[in-house]
């Protein structure tokens, strides 16, 4: 199993909605950070992915919202790849605040697709290399 924590990512207002809580739609853009940060941690880069001909689409996103993220809130996005990815890859997040308190769980899967025929296709190899430690 990957996992990997993104600390750091300060609420703006503009990120909160007219109750001062961090708008439910926001928390996609936080699962996005956190799960580009985690691959970015292991030498992997989505662009060098795309550039070599393999796009990973969002295909399934639930949420659980626990408790609101307020203004100024610092909060921390812990990343989990429970499965090694196949032709579809998951990811599971945990966002806490600066006190520790868990305020959204979440998961993505995203499925791998060649980008000239839009069709499925296999998780490239270069990202198995770089996963593979973590799941023996």
């Amino acid at each position: 199993m990957f996992t990997y924590e993104h600390k750091g990512i300060r609420v703006r207002y503009a990120d909160t909605d007219q109750m001062g809580y961090v708008y439910y739609g926001n928390y996609g853009r936080f699962y996005e950070i956190g799960r580009v940060e985690a691959l970015r941690s292991i030498g992997f880069s989505y662009r060098d992915m795309e550039e070599s001909g393999t796009m990973m689409p969002v295909y399934e996103n639930y949420s659980r919202y626990l408790q609101p993220a307020r203004y100024d809130d610092e909060l921390t996005i812990k990343v989990t790849i429970p499965d090694l990815p196949t032709a579809r890859v998951v990811f599971r997040y945990e966002i806490r605040n600066q006190e520790g308190t868990v305020l959204n769980t979440g998961e993505t899967t995203l499925v791998f697709l060649n980008r000239e025929t839009n069709r499925p296709t296999r998780a490239p190899g270069f990202l198995l290399e770089k996963l593979k430690p973590y799941f023996k």
